[in-house]
């Protein structure tokens, strides 16, 4: 890992049909074509949620180093005629960094780890009693959430800091090949005491991964 801080987007998208033209293979290929050559960013998945939300189509997950390089890719691909269909619905924004509460655990991305099939993102807001709690406890919490959670070893987690940038004060990202295994970890942890401290944990996201030119072509298609 870089000292600098790391950044990471999601933009969630919905179609707008009847903004498409009537040939779509050269728009998907603009599309990409602007999505793969954008300096500054890596794009971590494109990720189908039709079927899963009414109201978003498609999440594109980016990290990177200078948040001016997404807001210059933002702008290039809304430049595009396939981004004058897709506009973002919803946007969240954070620097990844280790845990204050256990240094050894970051966001599985910031280490590297490959993507998996299935993502799940939603913003989290914690209680304004958490943060008045002595630094001691919400540790001894945070750590009887990451035993629970360490009884599924299948799933990534993502957490990253949007304090002060965003509405929401953290952006959670879930990541398994199994969609059940993803619901049954989020239900263990909600007996974990630290659960009473969640003042905010929705709208939630469900997006399956696929290369970028397949995404848009089953969607667009």
């Amino acid at each position: 890992m870089r000292d600098v801080p790391q950044y990471t987007v999601f933009w969630l998208a919905a179609l707008e049909r009847d903004r498409l033209p009537v040939e779509t293979s050269g728009v998907i290929e603009e599309f990409v074509r602007v999505l793969e050559r954008s300096e500054g960013t890596q794009l971590r998945g494109a990720y189908l949620t039709v079927g899963f939300r009414p109201d978003v189509d498609l999440i594109l997950w980016l990290i990177g180093y200078d948040p001016a390089h997404f807001q210059e890719l933002a702008l290039a691909l809304r430049r595009t005629e396939l981004g004058r269909a897709l506009p973002f619905r919803y946007t969240y924004f954070g620097m990844a960094g280790v845990s204050q509460y256990d240094p050894t655990h970051g966001p599985a991305f910031l280490r590297g780890v490959a993507p998996k099939r299935y993502l799940s993102v939603y913003p989290f807001v914690k209680t304004p009693e958490w943060y008045l709690l002595p630094f001691e406890e919400r540790r001894r919490l945070m750590a009887e959430h990451g035993r629970l959670g360490d009884e599924f070893p299948s799933v990534l987690t993502n957490t990253v800091n949007s304090f002060g940038v965003q509405d929401q004060e953290f952006i959670v990202a879930l990541e398994d090949d199994d969609v059940a295994t993803l619901i049954r970890m989020v239900q263990r942890l909600r007996a974990a005491e630290v659960r009473k401290y969640t003042q905010l944990d929705t709208p939630i996201f469900l997006g399956q991964r696929f290369e970028p030119r397949e995404a848009l072509s089953r969607l667009v298609g």
